[in-house]
């Protein structure tokens, strides 16, 4: 149980942060003979299924696909409304997506220095350079660089600062202009079941590298590893099936418009195609103030709370199967002394059932839904108390670690 900037839950799982390091691809351990064995018997098997395949579909009278046309000036005989809706997406969002290189010293095994490199994407949020990232990206490193999607290496690039409760970071690209930021889009609006393309530096060699799915899920915990072996709790995550791979933290998850709609962070070990991302809406308020002020104010409300699933209500006889239960461990109080919440009113065992009208729950927690404002902004949050409704203004305030 945490803040309200950092809250927990009772179940998470690990997962890997997908930050890697330059390496070769592996290499097959198998003989030269079972492969060619292999192969022929593969090959015989795909003839066998292209038949039946032939067969069911004219006998079947299985209607095909329906085109958008029949040919295209590149010479593609047949493309998909699909096809046409990824291929725009790529289109649009690469050129606002960049490679990020990292370097730092570190001691070898031997007792001796060495350099270890690193690479992670980025999404530009500027014109003039700006460039949203994951934080274990940057991490404890000494240089960065960033490659536009031009090939153009940038190395004059400053760190201007980690978001301290978030996987968040922001880069600054010196002495450009003329840039192409990517749009943003809503994640409080994003629907399991919808399309979804990831964009990033793949394994750290295959730059703008770009994959489909779906939304899977949304607001799951996990804690996530870094390859330097830290871990992370993070909260409220996109799930999709899109490929993510080593590489790509930092890049961005976008819907058919081309918007950008979370972060790409990490991907569970031992799982095929369960990949998480950073919902954006919980930092543009961030983003606000890096664009204003070229510094880092993440705002806070001054609360811990658990979030509430029918396992919690359960637990603490709750009226309500989703929301956010203001309660602490221990017997000590929830609310931070002279917080934003301890002005508003805000009381132990309250339910913090909405932000701005927005439901806590499934839309996000607690932590999502403020990190769409900055210190300063006031916002209206729905209480439930002793089984009253009632709504509160709460004036955010920046969080001081």
């Amino acid at each position: 149980m945490k803040n309200d900037t950092a809250e927990t839950k009772e179940q998470d799982s690990t997962v890997r942060a997908t930050r890697s390091a330059p390496k070769a691809a592996h290499r097959s351990g198998s003989r030269r003979g079972k492969i060619v064995a292999a192969s022929i018997l593969l090959i015989f098997l795909c003839f066998v299924a292209g038949l039946g395949g032939a067969f069911i579909i004219t006998r079947g009278h299985i209607a095909p696909l329906t085109m958008t046309h029949g040919s295209g000036a590149d010479g593609n005989k047949i493309v998909t409304q699909e096809e046409e809706d990824i291929a725009g997406v790529a289109s649009k969002v690469a050129p606002s997506v960049v490679s990020v290189l990292t370097s730092a010293q570190t001691t070898s095994f031997y007792g001796g220095a060495q350099t270890e490199q690193g690479a992670g994407t980025g999404i530009i949020v500027s014109s003039d350079g700006y460039v949203l990232t994951n934080k274990h990206v940057v991490q404890d490193s000494e240089t960065v660089a960033v490659v536009t999607s031009d090939g153009v290496t940038h190395s004059d690039v400053k760190v201007i600062g980690t978001d301290p409760l978030n996987d968040v970071a922001f880069l600054k690209i010196n002495g450009v202009s003329g840039l192409k930021s990517a749009e943003l889009g809503d994640s409080t609006s994003v629907r399991i079941g919808q399309k979804v393309v990831a964009i990033g530096n793949s394994l750290g060699q295959y730059q703008n590298t770009v994959t489909s799915g779906i939304i899977s899920g949304t607001g799951r915990p996990v804690s996530a590893q870094s390859e330097g072996g830290s871990v992370e709790t993070l909260t409220d995550l996109l799930q999709t099936d899109a490929a993510i791979n080593p590489g790509n933290s930092g890049g961005p998850l976008t819907n058919l418009a081309g918007q950008v709609i979370g972060i790409n962070t990490a991907v569970a070990q031992d799982a095929q195609g369960i990949g998480f991302s950073i919902p954006i809406n919980a930092t543009k308020g961030t983003l606000k103030g890096v664009l204003a002020h070229g510094k880092i104010e993440r705002a806070y409300v001054g609360v811990n709370y658990i979030s509430i699933t029918p396992d919690v209500a359960d637990k603490y006889k709750l009226p309500v199967r989703a929301g956010a239960y203001v309660v602490a461990d221990g017997g000590k109080s929830a609310i931070v002394s002279g917080s934003p919440a301890d002005k508003a009113g805000i009381k132990d065992k309250d339910i913090i059932t909405k932000v701005n009208d927005i439901e806590v729950g499934d839309k996000g927690s607690v932590a999502s839904l403020v990190g769409e404002y900055a210190p300063g902004d006031t916002i209206q949050m729905t209480i439930l108390r002793e089984g009253k409704t009632m709504t509160v203004n709460v004036t955010l305030d920046a969080y001081k670690a």
